[in-house]
């Protein structure tokens, strides 16, 4: 006979099962690695090279062809441009209020709330900014030009998620409805949901709904023009096609209380005890990435939901492998250089995602051993470097693990061994 203590007791054991077990987070298999590119870990305003670099809250990220990132360093009220050699120097913003427009650190940028952030394929960056009520789209050229492109568009809010896709039509979010802007017109118009909150597929304008209100919202757009949105009111991943289908391919629309999980399709879950998802990109395979706050997730081609670094219910600062990893406010998220670069603002850091990276011998002019025991590094301020001898150039022995904080480096072995000593260095992963 079951006391209702123990009846108790059972109920309760049993929900912990079910709630243990819907806690599933399965990592990626490409050899994910969490490195620091860029910044301090220190709030200032720094210029420079790596992580001799400072920033205050960088929230979004995106780069061009040439591998430059542009970081919205939201607590500066700055644009930040890092070359792919990780210098760091400041684009736009600076300038005396309350110029908007202009040209570089002439223009000043703290008077308005910002959004998302985008590039089109004319290396064009987009930001949603804010003035008061009004809500506008801002674009700054390749030169630094600063100039506002449109402004009182239909449910056009901070909160507003954009992508463009290959005919360089911008797609916003607004108000339970997905737009369709052409900067070569002007003209916006509704592509998906009639407005109307709640949960519905389908066709167009007329029978979609959707329920992201003025939510942050994040849009994506893959290779074959089909627009990828975070529909944060529903939990759920939708996928619009060029015909205006409207699918639900990931999320099981459970809210915030359950927890979340990766998996196939509709039962990978999202929000519940990992962060709501704030942006979100695609590459040209046909993988979605999201950045999450406390880790980075993708879904492959086949709607396969898996975590590429970090933690569902940790937050923290550390690099590696996938499952240990830490990321704090990872915002925004982009693809360059074959990685995944995060603008992880609670940690003040720019870091990036490599796949499967291994050590690189530094050679050449950037290796240079004179008559002391010892080698000089001309190299990438802010990486980890590692400094092994050989008597036979056979055998290495790791003789020092060192961070490069110039350039060049001077490393003089104090404790050289008798007899012949080769050197080599490695740039770590």
């Amino acid at each position: 006979m079951w006391t209702s203590h123990k009846l108790m007791k059972a109920l309760t054991l049993a929900f912990l099962f079910i709630c243990t077990a819907a806690i599933a987070q399965t990592y990626d298999t490409n050899g994910d690695y969490v490195q620091t590119f860029a910044g301090s870990g220190e709030v200032g305003m720094v210029n420079g090279q790596g992580q001799q670099t400072k920033f205050f809250s960088p929230s979004q990220i995106v780069a061009d062809t040439s591998s430059n990132l542009y970081v919205w360093d939201s607590g500066n009220h700055l644009i930040r441009e890092i070359t792919p050699g990780g210098t760091v120097s400041t684009f736009v913003g600076g300038g005396l209020p309350p110029e908007i427009e202009g040209y570089g650190t002439n223009v000043s940028l703290n008077s308005y709330s910002f959004g998302q952030m985008t590039m089109d394929h004319s290396n064009t960056i987009w930001v949603v900014i804010g003035y008061g009520s009004s809500y506008y789209f801002l674009n700054i050229g390749t030169n630094g030009s600063v100039f506002v492109e449109n402004g009182g568009l239909t449910n056009l809010t901070t909160s507003t998620g954009i992508c463009f896709d290959s005919a360089n039509n911008l797609y916003y979010s607004g108000a339970n409805i997905i737009y369709r802007y052409n900067p070569n017109t002007g003209i916006s118009q509704p592509f998906a949901g009639n407005g109307t909150s709640g949960y519905k597929d389908g066709n167009g304008t007329v029978f979609p709904e959707f329920a992201f209100g003025n939510a942050t919202t994040g849009l994506a757009c893959d290779q074959a023009n089909n627009i990828y949105v975070w529909d944060s009111g529903n939990y759920r991943i939708r996928r619009i096609d060029q015909s205006q289908n409207i699918t639900t391919i990931a999320g099981t629309g459970t809210g915030s209380s359950y927890p979340a999980s990766d998996g196939v399709g509709t039962n990978a879950t999202f929000g519940g005890n990992s962060p709501t998802i704030s942006s979100m990109f695609s590459d040209n395979l046909g993988n979605i990435y999201f950045a999450c706050g406390t880790c980075i997730r993708k879904m492959n081609a086949g709607t396969n939901v898996v975590t590429m670094a970090g933690s569902f219910t940790t937050s923290g600062s550390a690099n590696g492998v996938t499952n240990i990893a830490r990321f704090s406010s990872a915002n925004g998220a982009c693809l360059s250089q074959g990685m995944i670069f995060v603008a992880d603002s609670g940690n003040e850091l720019i870091r990036n995602i490599a796949f499967n990276p291994q050590p690189q011998i530094v050679t050449g002019a950037n290796l240079g051993i004179g008559t002391f025991a010892g080698v000089t590094i001309t190299g990438a301020v802010g990486r980890t470097y590692q400094i092994q001898s050989s008597p036979d150039l056979n055998t290495w022995t790791t003789r020092a693990t060192l961070l490069l904080t110039s350039s060049p480096y001077l490393w003089i072995d104090q404790n050289p061994i008798s007899g012949n000593n080769f050197y080599r260095a490695l740039l770590l992963p």
